[in-house]
């Protein structure tokens, strides 16, 4: 029996694998000394993210290197995959040890999801090695989780469907994403505008829904209304009224208006009925993904992907479970472990005065644990693992906060408030309605600061104590004029539910049914990229967290139509059937047959589409000003030196400094290149990465300050401070 060679999908990850044995670090992977896991010991070894990607179509056949309607489809006999340029070293050290002659068995230890394996699984395909596999499959980092999930390795066939799922997403979305996106760009071109147009799968119904936004608000006209509001004097006791008829508060009159008011002055007043009732609110659901980044984002205006990322360090530092769950439920296994992680808690002070009681267990609540809403993974929950504050960054402290108090409000009791309304007659005529709230518990309330809920506003609106028939005066009366508003534009966090729900927005019901089945538009994984694309292909802009269609964005819809790249019921039933192939029910080759057929209807579909079209000429010329394809062929951008964060080069962005891993591996190396007011050469920046420093910089302007500063580079912080001489 040989060694195992354990491939993870990030060096973090890979760290944490090997963190619970003894191990010599080596270049490129840990090699694991024998143990009772690995009675011959173990090498891990780790991928950066996506090392392989599909080739590019003019890699299978040089004539598709041309963006032209005659090449069109490009539709590939096998879809093949290559080493991402910037990756090969790492590459090259999981090549070499996948062959070594002592490694009998592979253990594929990138995240437990559809992602992971397909990372893990293509790198294999690439380095062309047939070895026997197992996976590990684990929810979270800890030193316990690890060692029980090399204890519990999976057979690799377990697993094998949920990689032709991916890989089958991965090739149909290469087809439908290359084809309808030169054959857009280069229609569009023969009409005028100049620009590269791409489009998804995903991306573009995302858009379109956007869009549809833009032109409801673009398209509102305000409309004046008028309300009157009184208050009416019972011995003493005030009470604030709103008139009504049948309902409705809002006039649409000035002049109606101030007569109901003028009426209404000092005449009596009758309570004609008082209605009570209590209302409860369950404390809210363990969080998913989705539900996580729309509370960050409206408790604290983190983006959906700030949010991911933050996650996702919480999650390799051993903090947090599995950031890209779909499930809001525990099953029992992690239910039983609860009680302890939450009387770990105590030796928190901010979390000791909100822990519920030892006795109360959410084991037996249906809410919470049940297991068979829970597949991949289940709900992001807090692990057995303390953090050391003076460690985690503010972000992360907020976010890990979010989810301790999540955790903990689950076993709290119900929010319990009282409603009032009280209905009145004013000279046995007017109507008038007064609303009343008080809580009468506050349950898990204490525990959770930004409640989703409407109900849960801090204040209460108390009414004063009154009976059916008691006569009053009306004291006030005036009219407040308002006008009718547009609909809302939508924050990132909105359009992260939006994403979530679009199944609202298709008629037929199956298809409802089946995108609420697999979660909207794109998985928990890809929703805060797919926002990341249409603002980097700029389709939108986002100002203050609110969400701008462009006209580029709008210009694109406008292009396609009624064509089902706009619609999600494609999605659907790609979804429909990719879902199926994971649970090992359907065949991945009927269904890229079934996308090479749609990928030539779409083609037909757009030559007919575009005798139809008649763009404003203003929106044409707007587009190619702002295009920035132009500029970017035209200047070859500069290599600077090597990236600090990455295997990556640092390169001359005209605005910053940036690392050519940022689209790859997410690498978050940027330094701005004028800072206070002061240009930073390439040579200084140079500088700055082979030695952690800058030369002296003279005349860095703060208001009206002026002063002369090195700019050093922290490793902790991954950022740029002053230093200055003494």
């Amino acid at each position: 029996m040989g060694k195992f060679l354990v491939i993870a999908e990030k060096p973090d990850q890979a760290a944490k694998l090997a963190a619970p044995f003894a191990f010599t670090k080596k270049a490129g992977y840990f090699e694991v000394k024998q143990n009772s896991y690995f009675p011959e010991g173990a090498l891990i070894t780790w991928a950066i993210g996506h090392l392989c990607e599909l080739k590019a179509p003019e890699e299978y056949n040089s004539s598709w290197k041309k963006w032209t309607l005659e090449t069109l489809p490009i539709i590939p006999d096998r879809f093949e995959y290559k080493v991402s340029k910037s990756k090969y070293k790492q590459f090259n050290v999981i090549k070499s040890l996948v062959k070594r002659p002592d490694i009998q068995e592979i253990i594929i230890g990138g995240d437990a999801g559809r992602e992971g394996e397909l990372i893990i699984r293509s790198i294999l395909r690439v380095c062309g090695v047939n070895k026997p596999m197992k996976r590990l499959w684990i929810s979270s980092l800890t030193e316990n989780a690890v060692k029980n999930g090399f204890a519990n390795l999976l057979p690799e066939e377990k697993t094998r469907d949920i990689y032709f799922e991916a890989l089958s997403r991965s090739c149909a979305d290469w087809l439908i994403g290359i084809n309808t996106s030169r054959l857009y760009t280069v229609l569009l071109k023969k009409n005028g505008v100049k620009d590269v147009f791409s489009i998804g799968r995903v991306q573009t119904p995302t858009l379109a829904l956007i869009v549809k936004r833009e032109h409801e608000i673009a398209n509102f006209k305000p409309e004046p209304f008028w309300e009157i509001e009184a208050e009416f004097n019972f011995d003493g006791k005030i009470l604030k009224a709103k008139w009504h008829k049948n309902n409705i508060s809002r006039v649409q009159e000035e002049r109606q208006a101030i007569a109901i008011a003028n009426f209404c002055l000092n005449k009596n007043v009758e309570v004609t009925n008082i209605i009570k009732e209590t209302k409860e609110y369950a404390p809210p659901l363990l969080f998913n993904l989705s539900a996580l980044q729309a509370t960050a984002n409206k408790a604290y205006k983190f983006s959906p992907q700030n949010t991911l990322d933050i996650l996702q360090k919480l999650y390799l530092k051993g903090l947090v479970s599995y950031p890209r769950s779909d499930s809001q439920f525990l099953t029992n296994e992690e239910a039983k472990t609860i009680p302890f992680i939450l009387n770990n808690l105590k030796k928190i002070d901010k979390y000791k005065n909100i822990l519920p009681p030892k006795s109360k267990s959410i084991i037996n609540n249906k809410r919470y644990v049940n297991e068979k809403k829970v597949t991949d993974h289940h709900a992001i929950i807090i692990t057995e693992q303390l953090p050391d504050f003076t460690k985690l960054s503010t972000e992360e402290e907020k976010i890990y906060d979010l989810v301790v108090r999540q955790v903990i409000a689950a076993h709290y009791n119900n929010a319990v408030f009282s409603y009032t309304t009280i209905h009145s007659l004013v000279d046995k005529r007017a109507e008038f309605i007064s609303k009343g709230k008080e809580q009468i518990e506050e349950g898990w309330r204490k525990v959770i600061y930004h409640s989703k809920d409407s109900s849960s506003t801090d204040e209460s609106e108390m009414v004063p104590l009154l009976h059916k028939n008691d006569i009053g005066i009306v004291a006030k009366s005036k009219i407040r004029k308002g006008e009718t508003q547009p609909p809302n534009r939508y924050s990132e966090g909105n359009l992260i539910t939006l994403m979530k729900t679009a199944g609202k927005h298709i008629e037929d019901s199956d298809l409802e049914k089946v995108l609420s089945e697999t979660e909207g538009l794109g998985t928990e994984a890809t929703r805060a990229g797919i926002i990341g694309t249409l603002k980097e292909r700029n389709y939108i802009d986002i100002k203050k967290n609110q969400v701008f269609a462009t006209t580029k964005g709008m210009l694109l819809i406008e292009a396609l139509g009624e064509s089902i790249l706009t619609s999600p019921s494609m999605t659907a039933r790609w979804e429909q059937r990719l879902a199926e192939i994971g649970a090992g029910e359907a065949s991945p080759k009927v269904f890229m047959e079934q996308v090479k057929k749609l990928t030539n209807k779409l083609i037909t579909d757009a030559n007919n589409r575009e005798k139809e079209w008649s763009f404003n000429q203003n929106e044409i010329d707007k587009i190619t000003a702002n295009n920035p394809y132009n500029k970017r062929f035209k200047k070859e951008k500069t290599v600077i030196g090597k990236c600090l964060l990455c295997d990556g080069s640092i390169i001359d962005h005209g605005t910053f400094y940036g690392c050519t891993n940022y689209k790859t591996s997410n690498c978050k190396f940027s330094v701005s290149k004028k800072i206070f007011n002061k240009t930073i050469s390439q040579a200084n920046m140079k500088k700055l990465l082979t030695t952690g420093e800058t030369g002296l910089i003279k005349g860095f302007k703060k208001g009206e300050k002026t002063f002369n500063a090195l700019l050093t580079w922290d490793v902790k912080e991954h950022k740029t401070h002053f230093k200055f001489l003494q």
